[in-house]
């Protein structure tokens, strides 16, 4: 995964707008910066060597009209061009996005995001949890909504960030210009894990992408070996399924991230630890050392049900 989140490392025809439009502030920012510790030095000069008749003879009115009053006149009326034209090509692919983009539902909780996959059939809106697939060069509209408090949406090299707010649904666009993994975090302080609540975008070519996406709508694995069947009955007995979702079982609630396919995943935790047996184990075993706060409870699993929890998890791809 490229953990770059720089916005001038854009990947995207939204965060490549975005990144002019810094340039555009940077380099009058910078010219406006460097003339005036120039004027300030020639004033020191002036101050110390001219002779005090000569310095009367400035023309204090004309410099301040024109450095006070032309020049920044000027350079707002360049940076209102190119932002007005930025907003409007912004307007018009969001317009593109809500026509013929793939609809994205993500919804911020403390602190972990879930995702949905919108389609006017219900048996084919595959869910997921902190990962967003999406295929390269197909504009994807987000629809963005918060479960409890103020949390805010930011890819830094594909698009801007957008608050989710409770009660309040926001719509945002995105889209890639070529394969890799984004990274993403909520970019709004919203408790004591905030800087524990990552997400990646995942782009990938559109016949990848729709592999990985009829593999999401399809029902968990049937175990195939006695100790993930026996860890499926854990997972059901150990109160797993009073939080969790997995298709294909008795277990349907909403609660925590649905595990359908929690193998396929690469972190646990909205992006805090890698999703490894070793890790998962850890979580499943005391959650609160590892991300204090979260609202997963130690599970009461021995060392023997543990293990063979941990090979049913494993099944879950």
């Amino acid at each position: 995964m490229n953990e770059e989140q720089g916005i001038l490392a854009a990947a995207g025809p939204a965060a490549e707008r975005l990144a002019d439009l810094w340039w555009v502030h940077f380099w009058p920012g910078l010219a406006v910066f460097v003339a005036v510790v120039v004027l300030l030095l020639v004033g020191l000069y002036r101050r110390h060597h001219w002779p005090a008749d000569q310095l009367h003879e400035a023309r204090p009115a004309l410099w301040i009209g024109v450095g006070g009053i032309v020049v920044p006149a000027v350079i707002l009326l360049v940076v209102l061009v190119f932002t007005i034209r930025a907003m409007a090509q912004h307007s018009a692919s969001a317009r593109d996005a809500e026509e013929r983009g793939l609809s994205i539902r993500v919804v911020g909780y403390q602190w972990w995001w879930a995702i949905e996959y919108d389609d006017p059939d219900p048996s084919r809106r595959a869910r997921t949890a902190n990962e967003i697939n999406i295929p390269v060069g197909r504009p994807i509209r987000l629809v963005l909504e918060s479960g409890d408090v103020n949390h805010s949406f930011w890819v830094p090299r594909l698009q801007g960030k957008l608050d989710l707010i409770p009660g309040q649904t926001n719509t945002l666009w995105l889209q890639a210009n070529e394969p890799g993994v984004y990274r993403g975090q909520c970019a709004e302080y919203c408790g004591e894990q905030h800087a524990h609540m990552g997400l990646v975008v995942v782009a990938q070519q559109r016949e990848a992408f729709d592999r990985w996406y009829e593999g999401q709508l399809a029902p968990a694995a049937e175990p195939t070996d006695s100790a993930a069947r026996l860890g499926r009955e854990v997972f059901m007995r150990a109160g797993c399924a009073l939080c969790h979702a997995v298709r294909g079982t008795g277990a349907m609630a909403s609660v925590g991230p649905d595990l359908t396919h929690l193998a396929s995943r690469r972190t646990l935790g909205a992006g805090t630890i890698p999703n490894t047996r070793g890790y998962l184990g850890g979580w499943i075993a005391n959650p609160q050392a590892i991300k204090p706060g979260n609202r997963m409870p130690a599970m009461p699993v021995d060392g023997p049900d543990l293990q063979t929890l941990l090979a049913y998890l494993e099944t879950l791809r």
